[in-house]
């Protein structure tokens, strides 16, 4: 089964980050260490929410209490479950979210 990738886009004077996950596997997003996925960015907290892919091909972000909000195609959540084409918003940071086109390993 393939897995997920998540792409910044915006702030477009940023580099293009590209974060990838196999099913089955859990990892944290945020400005700095603990976080699993590293973001950089103005208004990102510390370990800022939670991606979750499951085993049956779903991909679900919760946020992690951060200070400035996760929002996804602009509306703020709590959890959610994500598809192909939305856009996550991570302070400054924007993510596009897109089916991984080969299998990943874990």
């Amino acid at each position: 089964m393939n897995g997920w990738v998540l792409q910044t886009t915006d702030p477009p004077e940023a580099p293009t980050l590209t974060f990838r996950l196999a099913p089955g596997t859990v990892r944290t997003m945020g400005r700095a260490a603990p976080a699993d996925f590293v973001l950089a960015g103005r208004m990102v907290s510390r370990v800022h929410c939670r991606l979750i892919a499951t085993d049956s091909g779903e991909l679900e972000v919760e946020d992690l209490a951060s200070t400035n909000g996760t929002f996804v195609n602009g509306r703020r959540v709590a959890r959610t479950v994500l598809v192909a084409g939305d856009r996550i918003r991570l302070g400054r940071v924007e993510l596009t979210v897109a089916r991984a086109s080969v299998v990943l390993e874990q």
